[in-house]
């Protein structure tokens, strides 16, 4: 992809808590023909496996829980703070209902293992799903966890990041 540079995961300079809590992303799954994009404030990057790995979270009602249960790659795209709207509309509006990636000003592409990700990106991870798995409310040890759920715990998407793309454009 153009204006984007192939970096090591081992190479991002961002904190981490930061860019996934405070600044969020957008979890993307599908392919270039159908696809859907979700904004998230609850993941983990580290490694398992002996490989670099993303964790993200999906509650089965979203749209994009269908795309990224069907699919074998997703991606993570983080953005920088001025488009933070973009993020918002993506996070309150549905995808089934409407076309909320033109809604909130995103161009879609792909990288080189056909997964979805946003041109207006500052960072993409492209990732190759190893494991997926419901929480189960039983293994759950913190009981003020459970006032955030209604019954409908994540499912954890375990992914190896196969692509760590850097932007190359300035905000």
């Amino acid at each position: 992809m153009k204006n984007f540079a192939n970096i090591n995961p081992e190479s991002i300079n961002e904190n981490v808590f930061k860019l996934i809590g405070k600044d969020w992303m957008l979890i993307s799954a599908g392919n270039s023909e159908k696809f859907n994009t979700m904004t998230a404030s609850w993941g983990t990057l580290g490694v398992l496996w002996n490989k670099p790995i993303a964790i993200c979270f999906v509650r089965p009602q979203r749209y994009t829980f269908e795309f990224i249960d069907k699919s074998d790659f997703f991606s993570l795209s983080f953005f920088s703070e001025k488009h933070r709207n973009a993020l918002n509309i993506c996070g309150k509006e549905s995808g089934r209902d409407s076309d909320k990636i033109a809604k909130a000003g995103l161009h879609p592409t792909v990288d080189s293992n056909g997964i979805i990700c946003y041109e207006e990106a500052k960072l993409i991870l492209g990732c190759r799903k190893l494991y997926s798995g419901f929480i189960d409310p039983e293994l759950i040890l913190d009981e003020s966890i459970h006032k955030l759920y209604n019954k409908d715990y994540h499912k954890l998407f375990i992914g190896e990041i196969k692509e760590c793309l850097l932007s190359n454009h300035q905000d």
